[in-house]
C-alpha cells in the first residue's frame, strides 16, 4: 500500500478552520476498482463550502512550510452549534477531477481504463492518487487531457440537468442567474443545440457583452435600472416560468418571481385577487450571495421556492438517463463542455493566500485548476 498527499479541511472545537496537507494511504485496488493519478481538479463554488465553511478567509493566516502549508481561519461562534456534525474531523475536499489510471481490478470494466485518461467524481479529489470503483469513471475522449476533462461532472451534468428539469416539470424555457459563469456559458450552448429558450441574468456590462458574443439571445443586467422591465419584456417573449438561482441571498429571486407574475398578467382576461394560475419555480442551487434570501410577495399564489442539487436529481432520473447525460458531455468535452482556467496550482500553492483570494472571491473569468501531481 503506498502513501500519497492529500488535502483536507478541518474546523476544530476551538472554532477555528484548519486546511493542511496529509499524507494518506492509497488502497490497492479491488477486482471493480481503479487507481488514478490525479492530474487537475477544479475548484468549484461547491468544494468551497467543504473547504473553507463559514470561516473568515478575508482574515487567514498561513504557516507552516511551503511544501506543507497550514492555513488557519477563525470560524463565527454564533455558527459553531450547526457545525457540530464536522468539529475536529479531518474531511478531504474535491467534487471531481481527471487523471491517468495507473492500476486496475481484476473486472473487464476496470481492465478497459487501464492507461485511459479518465474523468471521475467520487469527493477526495486534491488528492495526489484516488482509488475508486471503476463506475465512478468517464473515459475521455483520445486526444483529450486530464485538465480539458477535469470539469465534466458539476457544472456539465447540473447544465443538462436544468433542462432535464425544465422537461420533467412541463416548463417550456428557463431563467438562469450569474449566467456569466462557467456553468452559465454551457447552459447557454445547451439551449442553442437544443432550441430551448434562455433568459440570462448578469449583473456586469461585460458580462451581456460575453454572453451576446456567445450567441445569447435574452440577456438581462440587474445592475441597470430598467433591469425588471427588461426581464419581463424577456418572459414575456420566452414563457419562461422556470429559473435556476446561483445567488441565493437577497431580493434577486423575488425579483424573478414579479416579473413572472407581470408576464402572464400581460395576457390575462380577467382579474384574480390571487394572483395568476401560472406556476411560477424558482430552484436555488448556489449561495454566491450570502444574506438572507428575501421575499416581496406580489406575485400571486401560483410559486414555489425550493433547493437544487446535482445528486437527488441524479438519483431522480435514474443511472440509465444519467449515463446517457455522461456520454453527452464526453462527446462535447472540447465544445459545449470546455472549461477554461485562468490558472493551475499544485496542492501546496492552492493554501497560499494569494491564490486564496483569487478563487475565494469566485469571479466570473478567474477559475483555478488544483494539479495535485504537478512539480512531482
Amino acid at each position: 500500500m503506498s502513501r500519497a498527499l492529500q488535502l483536507q479541511s478541518t474546523i476544530k472545537a476551538d472554532a477555528t478552520l484548519e486546511v493542511s496537507l496529509a499524507e494518506v494511504e492509497v488502497p490497492s485496488p479491488g477486482p471493480n476498482d481503479v487507481l488514478v493519478r490525479v492530474e487537475a481538479a477544479p475548484i468549484n463554488p461547491s468544494d468551497l463550502g467543504l473547504l473553507f465553511g463559514p470561516a473568515n478567509i478575508p482574515n487567514a493566516t498561513v504557516s507552516g512550510s511551503p511544501d506543507r502549508p497550514i492555513l488557519q481561519a477563525k470560524v463565527p461562534a454564533g455558527v459553531m452549534p450547526g457545525l457540530a456534525p464536522r468539529v475536529d474531523q479531518a474531511l478531504p475536499v474535491g467534487n471531481e477531477g481527471a487523471g491517468v489510471v495507473v492500476e486496475a481490478g481484476s473486472s473487464e470494466l476496470a481492465q478497459s481504463l487501464l492507461g485511459r485518461t479518465v474523468a471521475l467524481i467520487g469527493g477526495s479529489m486534491y488528492s495526489q492518487m484516488r482509488c475508486v470503483p471503476a463506475a465512478f469513471c468517464l473515459a475521455l475522449p483520445e486526444g483529450t487531457t486530464p485538465a480539458e476533462g477535469a470539469s465534466c461532472f458539476v457544472n456539465p451534468l447540473t447544465a443538462l440537468g436544468m433542462v432535464e428539469t425544465m422537461k420533467l416539470e412541463g416548463h417550456t424555457a428557463l431563467v438562469h442567474t450569474a449566467a456569466a459563469s462557467n456553468l452559465g456559458q454551457m447552459l447557454n450552448k445547451i439551449c442553442q443545440a437544443d432550441g430551448v429558450s434562455l433568459v440570462n441574468i448578469v449583473r456586469k456590462p461585460e458580462q451581456v457583452e460575453l454572453l451576446r458574443g456567445l450567441g445569447a439571445k435574452h440577456v438581462c443586467n440587474s445592475s441597470d435600472d430598467d433591469f425588471m422591465a427588461g426581464l419581463t419584456d424577456a418572459l414575456v417573449e420566452t414563457g419562461a416560468t422556470l429559473a435556476f438561482d446561483a445567488t441565493g441571498g437577497g431580493r434577486l429571486a423575488s425579483q424573478i418571481l414579479t416579473c413572472m407574475e407581470r408576464a402572464a398578467n400581460r395576457t390575462a382576461k380577467e382579474f384574480s385577487r390571487y394572483g395568476s394560475t401560472t406556476h411560477k419555480q424558482i430552484y436555488i442551487y448556489g449561495g454566491l450571495d450570502t444574506s438572507p434570501t428575501e421575499l416581496i410577495r406580489n406575485y400571486g399564489m401560483a410559486w414555489s421556492i425550493g433547493g437544487w442539487l446535482l445528486t437527488p436529481f441524479l438519483q431522480r432520473i435514474g443511472a440509465e438517463k444519467g449515463q446517457e447525460l455522461r456520454e453527452r458531455v464526453a462527446r462535447e468535452i472540447k465544445t459545449t463542455f470546455a472549461s477554461h482556467y485562468t490558472r493551475e496550482v499544485s496542492l501546496a500553492e492552492a493554501l497560499q493566500l494569494e491564490a486564496v483570494h483569487v478563487y475565494g472571491r469566485q469571479s466570473t473569468g478567474e477559475k483555478v485548476l488544483i494539479n495535485p501531481n504537478k512539480g512531482l
